[in-house]
């Protein structure tokens, strides 16, 4: 899939965000189809088939929230990558959880909101075709032989180091929140603090700085994601 075969549903109501979006991504090749209301939106998304939506979340006649319910509740199966504003980090956690597959902040810098975009129409083909053996710069894991390996040299891990390293990877690129990552590693039982002590003790072993980490990074108040190249 290239940009120039990509739609790209814009749902905002305000019109210099529209604008801004339309321009950039119209830059890189996209096709953009817009929309300033929930009402809108929904006509758009069933009438043009496109293959990724940015929704605003504070949108003038339905909650972005309730939208996206909406549209998950429909099985409505494409990329949703909201906006929202850098303090609702609630806002943010609770949207990932009824089905975002990312979100950006506002302000946002085209670049970076690009490239997301791009990470998740990247991230839906591989569910199609999942691909056995992940590489991100030096580290691969093989998903079929549970073998990591960083710089070539195999790293042993513990079960749950492991378990926690392997949801990620199947969803590389994606922010994952801590409760999806407690359910699918621990069936949703723990507390989050031991999520964040096996986090430490895995970047311990696949980082060359633990602390400065290049692959498994923070979303701060949200949970974590995996680098892909």
């Amino acid at each position: 899939m290239t940009s120039s075969t990509v739609k790209i549903l814009i749902v905002d109501d305000e019109p210099p965000i529209r604008k801004l979006l339309r321009v950039g991504f119209g830059t890189e090749g996209y096709t953009v189809i817009e929309a300033a209301n929930a009402r809108d939106a929904v006509d758009l998304a069933r009438d043009e088939h496109p293959d990724l939506i940015l929704l605003d979340l504070g949108l003038p006649d339905m909650p972005g929230h309730a939208l996206l319910e909406k549209w998950r509740a429909e099985m409505l199966d494409l990329p949703i990558v909201v906006l929202s504003s850098r303090t609702d980090e609630a806002g943010i956690v609770r949207a990932l959880e009824l089905g975002a597959d990312d979100y950006v902040t506002k302000p946002f810098g085209m670049k970076e909101l690009i490239a997301r975009v791009r990470v998740a129409l990247r991230h839906k083909l591989q569910q199609h075709g999942e691909r056995p053996v992940f590489q991100t710069g030096e580290l691969s894991v093989d998903l079929v032989k549970r073998i990591v390996k960083v710089a070539g040299n195999e790293v042993k891990l513990s079960p749950k180091e492991y378990d926690i390293l392997r949801v990620l990877v199947q969803h590389a690129g994606k922010v994952l929140t801590h409760r999806f990552l407690l359910e699918h590693v621990w069936g949703g039982s723990t507390d989050v603090q031991y999520l964040r002590v096996y986090v430490r003790q895995l970047r311990q072993k696949i980082e060359k700085t633990p602390d400065q980490p290049q692959y498994i990074t923070t979303e701060t108040g949200v949970g974590y994601r995996l680098r892909v190249d």
